[in-house]
């Protein structure tokens, strides 16, 4: 619980220095609020499925161009997996940043707070298991101006308790 506390906080205070900032631009630049002309919105859809497999996921984010170099921003994301013996709906959110010190190059860092709720079906009995999963993905990516491809790792990987396969993620990052 001291985990989700700390996530409010801190999603709280980037979202409070964002706004601080953006009605600081835009009052001092156009007199006018242009922090959502400047927003860039996008995200990832994802569908898998065959022979009894079943994945869906959908996570939209949104980022804010602080200045060229440098932009940062949260994303949603929710997921939903079921096999034969096991079900289970993952949720919750992160925070980037963005840094392109060339046009072509694009490094970020992003922290990704998940909740699973998951289901597995033993021969004889059924486990339910509900817990958090943090992941702390640096990543870096060719740039070609809306779409961004590349991979990422997560530091704080565990192959015991990992939700995810590997350390090693590749991303394709679309922002309109």
């Amino acid at each position: 619980m001291n985990c989700v506390k700390n996530l409010f906080i801190l999603v709280f205070f980037l979202g409070f220095s964002s706004t601080t900032v953006a009605q600081t631009l835009s009052r001092s630049q156009s007199g006018g609020n242009d922090f959502w002309r400047k927003v860039r919105f996008g995200g990832s859809i994802g569908l898998n499925f065959g022979n009894g497999y079943f994945a869906g996921s959908i996570a939209p984010s949104a980022i804010y161009p602080i200045n060229e170099y440098f932009s940062a921003g949260a994303g949603l994301n929710f997921s939903y997996i079921k096999d034969n013996r096991y079900k289970a709906t993952v949720y919750g959110g992160s925070v980037l940043g963005i840094v392109t010190p060339i046009p072509q190059v694009q490094l970020s860092a992003e922290f990704e707070q998940l909740r699973v709720n998951r289901e597995i079906e033993y021969y004889d009995a059924t486990v339910n298991d509900d817990f958090w999963h943090p992941a702390l993905f640096l990543g870096a990516g060719y740039n070609t101006g809306p779409v961004t491809i590349g991979v990422r790792y997560n530091v704080l990987y565990n192959d015991d308790k990992s939700i995810y396969g590997s350390a090693f993620m590749p991303f394709v990052r679309i922002y309109f």
